[in-house]
């Protein structure tokens, strides 16, 4: 999952991406609302971490903005004012949710993980069970058939993004969105590399790999007939 975080403060946005990062997030850093805007209209981001008090644009402007233009990407507003005012300002400018600074890092994760399973369609369970696999998104660990495999945070990033989409063809581009940050270099064959690890770990010796590739489309996590499929 790809996450926009918009914070002006730079001690404040290093702590809060970097714990982003070790749950699997790939997150994108700007400073100001201006910068905000434009980087939420250039990519497709899965939740928006907002800051309100911010150069430019401040987050209730950067929100209205954003829903003016259609983008129905579930936005989680920051701001240091306590206020009834200050939080329904917040939520009548769009924004999904709300906390207040300081915060325990944990009770962001939880409200994040509530905002883009609401704004998925349809709901997305915390619990993903494809082709012998489970995965849950909570404690972000996979199983498979009851033994636990051990994944690096970026391998499992990819493949919760893979079984959420199970089924499907899934192309390059898409993976780069929601799995990498604006970092990643589009003539890489980093996910191919990891594709590659994934298999060497979930596959068993002799048996079709979980993860199909098309050429020059993308990648796609079958389903079993253990899925009901």
């Amino acid at each position: 999952m790809r996450i926009l975080l918009v914070e002006d403060e730079p001690d404040a946005a290093r702590m809060v991406a970097k714990g982003l990062r070790e749950h699997a997030y790939a997150v994108d850093i700007v400073a100001d609302g201006e910068a905000a805007c434009s980087h939420a209209a250039a990519a497709d981001y899965d939740a928006i971490v907002l800051d309100v008090l911010l150069p430019l644009k401040d987050g209730f402007k950067v929100c209205r903005q954003l829903r003016r233009e259609g983008k129905t990407v579930p936005i989680l507003m920051l701001t240091a004012r306590d206020s009834v005012e200050a939080r329904i300002a917040g939520l009548d400018s769009g924004a999904d949710d709300y906390l207040t600074k300081p915060f325990a890092f944990g009770e962001l994760l939880a409200r994040l993980r509530a905002l883009i399973r609401r704004g998925a369609r349809p709901l997305l369970p915390e619990r993903l069970r494809i082709a012998g696999l489970e995965l849950d998104t909570r404690a972000q660990r996979v199983f498979k058939r009851g033994r636990a495999v051990s994944l690096t945070t970026r391998e499992y990033a990819l493949l919760e993004y893979l079984a959420r989409r199970a089924g499907e063809m899934v192309s390059r581009a898409e993976i780069a969105e929601h799995v990498w940050d604006e970092s990643y270099e589009p003539f890489s064959n980093i996910i191919d590399v990891y594709v590659r690890r994934l298999r060497r770990k979930l596959d068993d010796a002799g048996s079709e790999s979980l993860i199909h590739t098309r050429r020059g489309a993308g990648y796609e996590l079958v389903r079993g007939q253990e899925d009901g499929s």
